[in-house]
């Protein structure tokens, strides 16, 4: 596989951190170009929207939650929904953190992981599965970048207060061009709900 960057490329501070613009693999602090002949059997595809597209915390994972394995990451195209800041912040850090939200009309991109069932099981424990964040599954709106939609996507979605999306005048701030320094000062109120069409799993 051809070696297309280092980790150093896309450091992880400020949170959520840099990502690459492609679909690759992560090994060992590099990224690679996907093979051709990639098999996804037995992986399960979640949406990273947050600091787990960040090549950076990739290896944090592997060094600090035992996280094993080639990640596999596809870029994708979201409709109808956005990475909005949440309304807590991260104990390890102080930095607000990134939670899912309906948005109709709008259209990101973000990275999906392949992950192999070792793989979510330390994406569970990063992301406090069911106290902070709820696996879900999507119902529907993630497209790859080359047109193929996937028929089941997980997310992990707000499930305590703190990570459910700030309402800033009673609307969501989306993460997009609005970064952590200017995220820590935002003042506001937890929502309801995240208002995304979801089955928790």
């Amino acid at each position: 596989m051809l070696l297309i960057f280092s980790d150093t490329d896309y450091p992880a501070d400020p949170y959520p951190g840099a990502r690459p613009d492609c679909s690759f693999v992560h090994r060992d602090g590099h990224g690679y170009e996907l093979p051709v002949d990639l098999d996804h059997t037995g992986r399960i595809p979640v949406l990273a929207y947050g600091s787990n597209a960040c090549p950076s915390k990739m290896t944090w994972l592997r060094q600090n939650l035992g996280l094993t394995g080639d990640v596999v990451v596809l870029r994708a195209y979201c409709t109808d929904m956005a990475a909005v800041w949440a309304a807590g912040f991260r104990a390890s850090d102080g930095q607000r953190t990134a939670t899912l939200a309906a948005c109709p009309g709008v259209v990101e991109t973000h990275a999906v992981w392949l992950a192999t069932p070792e793989q979510l099981a330390v994406l569970d424990v990063c992301e406090g599965r069911g106290e902070r964040y709820h696996l879900a599954r999507l119902e529907n709106g993630v497209t790859l970048e080359d047109g193929r939609e996937l028929p089941e996507v997980f997310a992990y979605v707000g499930a305590s207060p703190a990570r459910m999306p700030l309402l800033v005048n009673g609307a969501p701030v989306r993460t997009v061009g609005f970064p952590q320094g200017k995220a820590r000062a935002l003042n506001g109120v937890p929502a309801y709900s995240h208002g995304l069409d979801i089955e928790i799993v």
